[in-house]
């Protein structure tokens, strides 16, 4: 059976670590590859987040998105090495194209940049339960209301994964073929997609009634079911990331 979000329940180190300090390594991880533009250096910082999602055995789940993004890849590759502003070096032909150097080797900076930034979104994602990490934003200063968005993002691509699965089931029962050759599954893609969207506005709407109910939008004091329980090391990652960042840009202006 399907969750409502794409957490993955598991016994590791990354795990434990609070949400904050993990977003914090998201836009530190991200943010260093655009301040140092080197791709050695780029390298290092997305080897280090695939370590870490192989420490949060959470590694496998990170790879089919990586897959999905290689038309993107492909696509950014196909016109850097076609069209880059700055080509000047051919180093291959292809009919009336020409392959640039300096095309490539921006493509390469690119594509390290979106891997390495699906990794570390990953990691925050898989090893995070998205309770615990809105909470912890609430408990930052954050909105109710952006912590709600932010929560309800998190859960609407495993909540219409759950919806097309039942949907599809129920439109089989009724003899509609779904799988198959493309163009049976063409076919069958409006039928399902129609009650889907459908469906989604109406939880929505049945959503933001059960929420008014339950005092969403109360003034007053707040009482906390579950509240994270603090993370003994997380002030120390967060220095640590912190002058990761400082000595990165400090780095950047020296050379």
């Amino acid at each position: 059976m399907r969750t409502m979000t794409i957490y993955v329940e598991k016994d590791s180190m990354i795990h434990n670590v609070d949400p904050l300090t993990k977003l914090l390594f998201v836009f530190v991880s991200v943010a260093m590859t655009y301040i140092l533009p080197t791709y050695h250096f780029i390298i290092v910082v997305f080897v280090f987040t695939l370590f870490l999602l192989f420490v949060g055995k959470v590694l496998n789940y990170t790879l089919p998105v990586i897959s999905v993004s290689f038309m993107l890849i492909t696509s950014i590759i196909i016109i850097q090495s076609l069209f880059h502003p700055d080509r000047a070096t051919p180093i291959y032909d292809i009919g009336p194209f020409t392959i640039y150097k300096e095309g490539i080797t921006f493509a390469f900076l690119v594509t390290l940049r979106i891997f390495n930034m699906i990794c570390a979104f990953g990691l925050l994602i898989l090893t995070t339960k998205p309770d615990d990490l809105v909470q912890a934003l609430i408990n930052l200063g954050l909105s109710a209301k952006i912590g709600y968005v932010i929560l309800s993002v998190l859960q609407i691509i495993p909540q219409m994964i759950r919806t097309t699965d039942k949907i599809s089931d129920a439109q089989r029962s009724r003899g509609m073929e779904t799988e198959g050759k493309l163009l049976t599954r063409i076919k069958s893609f409006i039928p399902l997609i129609t009650p889907v969207v459908l469906n989604s506005l109406n939880d929505t709407l049945e959503r933001s009634i059960a929420l008014e109910i339950r005092g969403f939008n109360a003034t007053g004091k707040r009482t906390i079911l579950n509240n994270p329980t603090p993370y003994k090391y997380g002030l120390v990652f967060k220095v640590l990331l912190l002058m990761l960042l400082v000595g990165t840009i400090f780095w950047r202006v020296m050379i």
